[in-house]
């Protein structure tokens, strides 16, 4: 599983283009998956990033083409009230949409979903693993609200189904 964290959230850009090209001619084609957001697919393919879920269905059948068995195109950088995934591989297609979670902690949401893939990823299909992950990330999402961490865009809650629910305080 290849999370190609080559794009900040702020734009900046965390890889030279020579690291870029390394990463699409040697890595892409031994990946079984290949999990970008919408900046990182359009710097592996030399593009604009896809504006539109046309647009994220075109740069998916491009991105396939690098050589990864499969290919999750995340579409949380578009606007609108679902977030829209899309898997492609081995002749097969696959939406995943849920809600927009709003919540100002997302930061390590790529991360968080790539890591959880991998480790559901041994005795399940692509697809499966891909599921449950987005299950996962979305509790994660939607907990992390619970997590007072600095001052700024905090993590997401990746321990929000171990660590027991809270009882509101009472006052008497």
């Amino acid at each position: 599983v290849l999370d190609p964290v080559m794009v900040a959230k702020s734009g900046d850009r965390l890889l030279s283009p020579e690291a870029v090209s390394i990463v699409r001619d040697k890595l892409l084609p031994m990946c079984t998956l290949l999990t970008p957001n919408l900046p990182e697919a359009g710097d592996l393919l030399h593009k604009p990033e896809p504006a539109s879920l046309q647009e994220m269905h075109s740069t998916l059948s491009e991105l396939c083409l690098l050589g990864p068995e499969w290919v999750l195109l995340k579409g949380g950088h578009l606007d609108g009230p679902d977030s829209v995934d899309l898997l492609q591989g081995q002749g097969q297609s696959h939406v995943f949409q849920s809600p927009r979670i709003p919540t100002r902690n997302t930061h390590g949401t790529g991360c968080s979903l790539s890591s959880a893939i991998a480790a559901l990823l041994p005795g399940r299909s692509v697809p499966a693993a891909v599921g449950l992950a987005k299950e996962y990330l979305n509790g994660a999402l939607a907990a992390a609200d619970q997590l007072q961490i600095g001052l700024g865009q905090g993590p997401v809650h990746h321990f929000h189904a171990l660590w027991p629910k809270l009882e509101p305080l009472k006052t008497s």
